[in-house]
């Protein structure tokens, strides 16, 4: 008896999209931050794309994501023997995925023929709209293609051109075998090749679009332009006058050419949008960036039990379940290291991803005075640590270890590893701050204070990426005064370094302490404000109206 053929060869969605949204999206993303279980994300721009697909889904937009099937994720983030960080890869597989059927190949180097199967996630299994998920493991292919969706940001520079090839050709390949789309979106830069791909065969830029990330170099990828010319990264060998035009100097910067294809593009806040204009002004390509502010989706990160105490404005109700909230964070706690934490006292929670600029161990720059806050009885104090650094970012992974190393000398102080959505969900549930340390205007947008806030904690953060559309100190937050950007590093941590401890010292400790009936207005307000202006509906809206539209 022959098998039915999949519905995902097609254009498919289970309803009727809705008429405004009518607009054939394609939507291309490196990671996808879906749920704990599908580990193809590392960190901030899959859950940002995660909780994109969910709100598509929930809007009924007719909408379609295009990803890689990792087979081992990004990494599993485990403890050496002596309790600092280790790495481990290890194969990861998923039943509830379905196999299209579809097989189509790319050209790679001197290979013709990269085979790349394709898998879909039903829209049933999470809530979302149908995601494709591209593969090279398959057994036609060499040993080296068939690693080529081994690993999320693999080290290596050629498996990088590779994952860019098979994302961005293979991508616009499968969805033209789908029927083909009215809009065409990048998110970030990493699937570049699919606008050249649809250049050639005659898509016009009116219907490309892209969001740029980040204004970190790491973010925004420069390559030698003659090497992935002979790499495929084009989908057809450029004659040299036709490269020159793509290059600057010999290079291909991905964001300028990713603008320089759309019709327009996003920033991921208002003040990013301020900054990438400024970065992109000297390329004439300012004009394309408009605001369109990060989000996340509520109905996946807010506690049930938590909204419905909000809603009914039960604040007795509110805070026990946000006590025993605590409690359940704090039972990770135990496991991992063995400390036991207290769900009356004030707890502090630093975790995403570890970057230098984020600034992770700020609170240690003054180490006396960070002691004496650790050691008043009078107004205790918890924090923890998460997040996972680039596995060959041997700078921030000295700096994890290092965190790790003084909360062995403190009853109070914790890291916890395995940084993934369900810790991160039960760090913003159990934590009363959230604190945010990136260096002033290098954080784009950031979304975790957003998710925190909608579980009942408040943002104690420098006034960078989205906090300026939501932050009012003393009102919903805490906010440090802004340091100089201007000035040098050393002199930027000094200073917030300084307003960081002199908050928790005189506004935090003393609100939580002496003033709960004020806490809880905080963390009422800033609940509230916080939706819908940063629920990931809003966002999906927004594209629509402002980036996909005709």
């Amino acid at each position: 008896m022959s098998q039915p053929v999949s519905p995902y060869r097609n254009w498919y969605h289970p309803y009727t999209p809705d008429r405004k949204y009518a607009r054939r999206a394609a939507y291309f993303s490196m990671e996808f931050g879906i749920d704990q279980g599908l580990k193809i994300y590392s960190g901030g721009l899959g859950f940002l794309a995660g909780s994109h697909l969910k709100s598509a889904f929930d809007l009924k937009q007719n909408m379609i994501g295009i990803g890689m099937l990792w087979k081992y994720g990004y990494y599993d983030q485990e403890r050496q023997q002596d309790g600092t960080m280790a790495s481990r890869l290890v194969e990861k597989r998923y039943d509830y995925l379905q196999d299209t059927g579809i097989e189509l190949s790319v050209a790679i180097n001197d290979n013709p023929d990269v085979r790349v199967r394709v898998w879909v996630l039903p829209p049933d299994v999470f809530q979302t709209v149908p995601l494709y998920l591209l593969s090279t493991d398959v057994p036609d292919n060499d040993h080296l293609s068939r690693t080529i969706t081994d690993r999320l940001y693999d080290p290596n520079d050629e498996t990088r051109i590779s994952q860019s090839i098979v994302l961005g050709i293979g991508g616009a390949k499968l969805v033209g075998l789908l029927g083909g789309a009215d809009c065409y979106h990048l998110n970030e830069g990493h699937a570049l090749p699919a606008f050249y791909y649809l250049r050639d065969q005659g898509v016009p830029s009116s219907q490309m679009v892209f969001t740029t990330h980040t204004p970190e170099k790491g973010g925004n990828e420069t390559r030698n332009g003659y090497h992935l010319n002979n790499r495929g990264f084009f989908g057809r060998r450029l004659p040299d006058p036709e490269l020159r035009r793509e290059l600057v100097g010999e290079e291909l910067n991905y964001t300028v050419s990713a603008l320089r294809h759309s019709k327009k593009a996003n920033a991921v806040s208002k003040l990013h949008a301020r900054v990438a204009r400024q970065m992109w002004q000297p390329f004439g390509l300012d004009s394309r960036i408009v605001p369109i502010t990060n989000a996340q989706h509520p109905g996946y990160w807010t506690d049930p039990a938590l909204q419905k105490h909000f809603e009914k404005n039960q604040v007795k109700a509110f805070r026990k379940r946000k006590t025993q909230m605590k409690a359940d964070l704090f039972r990770e706690v135990m496991n991992q290291t063995g400390k036991r934490f207290d769900p009356e006292v004030l707890t502090v929670v630093w975790a995403r991803r570890f970057a230098a600029y984020k600034r992770a161990d700020l609170l240690l720059r003054d180490f006396e005075r960070f002691r004496k806050l650790l050691t008043n009885p009078e107004k205790p104090i918890q924090i923890i640590w998460a997040g996972k650094p680039y596995p060959e970012d041997y700078g921030a992974i000295n700096i994890f270890n290092r965190l790790i190393e003084v909360s062995w000398g403190f009853p109070n102080l914790s890291v916890l590893t395995g940084y993934e959505m369900e810790l991160s969900r039960l760090l913003k549930e159990g934590s009363d701050i959230w604190l945010n340390t990136p260096r002033i205007t290098r954080e784009a947008s950031g979304t975790s204070g957003m998710t925190a806030a909608m579980n009942g904690s408040l943002n104690l953060t420098v006034n960078d990426g989205w906090i300026p559309e939501f932050a009012r100190h003393g009102e919903n937050a805490f906010v440090l005064p802004e340091a100089d950007p201007g000035q040098p590093h050393s002199v930027q941590d000094e200073v917030d370094s300084k307003n960081l401890y002199e908050i928790l010292e005189k506004d935090v400790l003393p609100l939580y302490y002496e003033q709960p009936e004020k806490w809880m207005e905080m963390v009422f307000r800033a609940k509230e404000e916080v939706v819908p202006a940063f629920s990931s509906h809003r966002m999906a809206d927004a594209y629509y109206r402002e980036l996909y539209k005709a």
